[in-house]
């Protein structure tokens, strides 16, 4: 399939009977960096009535941590349990799968409080070798992963598949290695691919709508990111809405994978006007 450019208008907006709940990407959505996008605010308002849960790839804080940065960002302030990390989910699906784990992590802090929630480190037994975003890779912490995986037989486990994150330091745009950088050398070194729980695969997805207890059919997907936000929500038949906001400015064509989302918006406030007809009324 060609790229998809930016449309001003889709073909046909869904119906609104069709939206019972929503689930919303943060970074590059409702703020970048330390910085609130305009509109934001205004959005997390006009969603309080209806079900929703926050999904995020980045597994450096944990949802606490989150809902501390929506109120130093002076933003409506979620509860922890309407937030879901890839870091989150990761030790949640391994729970499930092994109960008691044991784990090798390789990333920020936010992951290995997760998987302490669930699972027990252990660098010499480890069951599976988890990687994340974030400081912690060098030559020691992947030499131990890679004698894990091919000579302790330990799983291997990437928390999201992003190859680059963006941020910013200093007032400064930079790009960061994401998940899926970080994983390559573990791979590479062992002929190993790993098991990937964030977007686009359906994990972290598919826990989001088991807490909602909403069926993808009825959900809206509000992400910036079409490569991963929209693609793995269309993938299981959610609606979606791409604001251009982060990566993909206005006008950017789409990555050939990637279908034309529902809703195609430069911005929260327009997409807002969009949705007018789906999103109760402010309060507050």
């Amino acid at each position: 399939m060609p790229g998809i450019g930016y449309r001003e208008s889709p073909i046909a907006d869904p119906t609104p009977d069709e939206i019972r709940a929503l689930l919303l990407d943060m970074d590059g959505v409702l703020f970048h960096g330390e910085r609130p996008l305009p509109g934001a605010a205004c959005l997390l308002r006009r969603i309080k009535p209806l079900p929703h849960l926050f999904v995020t790839n980045n597994p450096i804080l944990t949802p606490a941590e989150v809902a501390e940065k929506f109120a130093r960002l002076g933003l409506p302030i979620p509860r922890p349990q309407q937030i879901l990390t890839s870091g989150e989910a990761t030790a949640a699906f391994l729970q499930q799968r092994k109960p008691g784990f044991r784990y090798f992590a390789v990333g920020a802090g936010g992951l290995h409080r997760a998987l302490a929630t669930w699972g027990r480190a252990d660098a010499e037994r480890a069951d599976f070798v988890v990687v994340g975003e974030g400081a912690g890779l060098d030559y020691q912490t992947l030499s131990i992963g890679i004698n894990l995986i091919l000579k302790r037989g330990a799983a291997l486990i990437a928390t999201n598949p992003d190859t680059t994150v963006d941020a910013v330091r200093d007032g400064e745009h930079w790009i960061l290695p994401g998940g899926g950088a970080l994983v390559a050398p573990f791979a590479a070194a062992t002929g190993v691919e790993p098991l990937v729980i964030g977007k686009p695969h359906p994990l972290l997805y598919r826990m989001a709508l088991d807490r909602l207890g909403a069926a993808a059919g009825q959900c809206l997907m509000i992400g910036d990111r079409p490569d991963t936000d929209i693609l793995g929500a269309e993938r299981l038949g959610m609606r979606t809405a791409l604001v251009r906001t982060g990566r993909f400015g206005p006008g950017e064509p789409l990555p050939q994978e990637c279908g034309p989302p529902d809703w195609d918006s430069p911005d929260l406030p327009e997409l807002m006007e969009r949705l007018a007809a789906v999103l109760p009324p402010a309060v507050g």
